[in-house]
């Protein structure tokens, strides 16, 4: 099975050994990578029976649950990252869930798609329609925003932007530090690390 460039990228961000809660965990693909490359202590929430019971018989630690509403069964500090891996878009309530995150553990990775991507932006003035690759009232993103967009709800919540990088075409660049504004044009999608501020 091959591993995605994202999952890749995300796991190179989890200090070796760490305490990690992957939100929306699917079928366990990157519980399994953070588990068997990083020796993390990797634990999964999943609401979707059918990948929780996936990922259960990979020998994998997953509840399955909703973000919405069962994240505070885990404890404060609990771990030392969470994961919320192309899922935020998907929640009617992604501050509280970024605020609960935030309150799990002191490193939170987000990643997710980009609105603000230059194609989607001329698509929308051309066509002016929403850019989706399905219909617009099929798609899977709730909240469709920008790179612009996530890194401020971030700060709202009480989290500071400690790494970016940029994901097109499959490949994901180097971590960033600084110049996040770019992002926001040329990225079809962000994986953002974030601290507490």
């Amino acid at each position: 099975m091959s591993v995605r460039a994202d999952h890749l990228a995300i796991a190179s961000r989890v200090p070796q050994g760490a305490r990690v809660l992957d939100v929306g965990c699917g079928d366990g693909a990157l519980l399994a990578l953070l588990r068997d490359e990083r020796g993390a202590d990797a634990r999964g929430l999943e609401i979707d029976s059918d990948e929780a019971g996936l990922a259960l018989s990979r020998g994998l630690s997953v509840v399955q649950g909703n973000a919405e509403t069962d994240l505070d069964i885990f404890p404060d500090d609990g771990f030392d990252v969470a994961i919320l891996s192309k899922a935020i878009q998907q929640m009617r309530r992604p501050a509280q869930v970024l605020a609960e995150l935030k309150r799990i553990a002191p490193r939170v990775i987000v990643s997710f798609r980009n609105y603000g991507h230059w194609p989607r932006r001329l698509a929308l003035l051309t066509t002016g329609r929403m850019p989706s690759r399905r219909s617009w009232y099929h798609a899977e993103t709730l909240h469709p925003c920008t790179c612009a967009d996530m890194l401020d709800l971030a700060r709202e919540t009480g989290l500071q932007v400690a790494a970016a990088a940029q994901v097109s075409g499959g490949r994901v660049t180097s971590f960033r530090s600084s110049g996040f504004a770019g992002l926001n044009w040329a990225a079809d999608e962000v994986i953002a690390e974030f601290e507490r501020a």
